[in-house]
């Protein structure tokens, strides 16, 4: 596997019309989940992925399953639990205002899982490892996984990519600090939205933000600034690149898995930061084109074929 990804993954029911969700009888039915996201966009690029987690062993678990399987994700430490089911979300579709979604993932198979279902050899020959902030949020025993999942990566010398994905519904702000600051001891490459950076440390900038978590430990942290572009520092200093425009946001959902998903992509082929970075940017903006949290995520003969990566693709 070139990356691993460990994380929840839910089927997401999006409503077909707009309104709120007590006035809507159609619904689709999508896979939702960061780290999955991630590991698809991988994919479609031209890489090789992995993705850990439980399933329930019931029939949106087998959807999910056998749909990431069929996107080039291999599955094969994905464990199908017969005694807790997958987790459901529902969307709204809405012309104005935010999208409302709906959480159904209290006792869930995903945060049954443990350090025992981590297999040590599986993270051989990966050269990074994926994961976010949501899972230290659903149980102990899932941020124990993460902590664990996390020391595996780097006795096979894998780098580590963290994205905080603060979800205030799943934990209060006190307690996403303190989660992330001890994650982030312990992860090379930091990935916070420039709120996520400014609740980590109280810090308004971003460079000031991205120094405050570098101290921290990772040697890489990497501010995604929206409309602004995105901001990285590390040991050579600071480095910015701007935001590709769009003349319209369909769903923001999945910009920054995406974004993850372009900038490893980067690095995986070699690339220097700032051209990772545009990557990120391209995947980012090209997830929000279209609705849904995986639908525009592109394929490398996609990437190619984009006027705006004639600096990128190479």
């Amino acid at each position: 596997m070139d990356v691993i990804t460990l994380g929840e993954t839910m089927v997401m029911f999006v409503a077909t019309e707009s309104g709120p969700l007590r006035g809507i009888d159609l619904f689709r039915k999508h896979v939702a989940g960061s780290e999955a996201n991630v590991a698809i966009g991988l994919a479609r690029l031209g890489h090789h992925p992995g993705w850990i987690s439980r399933l329930g062993n019931d029939e949106f678990g087998l959807f999910i399953r056998n749909f990431l399987r069929g996107e080039g994700v291999d599955v094969s430490q994905v464990i199908l639990d017969p005694e807790h089911p997958t987790g459901i979300a529902f969307k709204e579709r809405r012309e104005i205002g935010a999208r409302r979604v709906v959480y159904y993932r209290r006792g869930s198979a995903a945060s049954y899982l443990t350090p025992a279902d981590l297999k040590p050899d599986y993270f051989a020959g990966a050269r990074f490892f994926h994961v976010s902030g949501i899972n230290s949020a659903l149980s102990p025993s899932c941020h124990e996984t993460v902590l664990a999942a996390i020391d595996l990566a780097h006795q096979a010398k894998a780098l580590v990519s963290f994205d905080p994905n603060i979800r205030l519904r799943l934990m209060d702000a006190e307690a996403w600090r303190r989660t992330l600051r001890a994650i982030a001891e312990r992860c090379d490459i930091f990935l916070p939205g420039l709120e996520e950076a400014e609740l980590m440390t109280g810090e308004s900038d971003p460079l000031h933000a991205a120094k405050a978590i570098r101290a921290l430990g990772p040697r890489l942290v990497v501010v995604k600034l929206g409309a602004e572009g995105a901001l990285a520092l590390n040991e050579s200093g600071e480095t910015r690149v701007p935001a590709l425009r769009l003349e319209r946001i369909v769903d923001p959902v999945g910009a920054g898995d995406g974004f993850a998903a372009g900038f490893l992509s980067g690095q995986l082929r070699g690339w220097g930061l700032p051209e990772s970075l545009r990557l990120g940017n391209l995947v980012g903006a090209s997830a929000m084109s279209v609705s849904g949290d995986i639908e525009g995520l592109p394929t490398w003969e996609e990437v190619q074929a984009l006027e705006s990566t004639r600096d990128v693709a190479r």
